[in-house]
């Protein structure tokens, strides 16, 4: 007899991604990382805030976090 296997959360997309109060999904934008000289001040500005996944996107996101609060 083999003990059930335990539900994880994938951490590598815990760390990526934030689930709001609401059940939505949140992420960073790209291109933050580096050659930040080359783009304009209000490019940086927007590249700070954070923004809402596609719900097709949302729905794998949430299948990795099986404990994150939504109803």
């Amino acid at each position: 007899m083999r003990r059930p296997r335990a539900i994880k959360t994938r951490k590598a997309v815990a760390k990526r991604f934030k689930i709001t109060a609401t059940g939505k999904v949140l992420r960073s934008r790209a291109g933050r990382r580096h050659l930040l000289q080359g783009k304009s001040p209000k490019r940086r500005r927007s590249l700070r805030k954070q923004v809402l996944v596609t719900e097709a996107d949302a729905e794998r996101v949430l299948a990795n976090l099986p404990f994150s609060h939504r109803g």
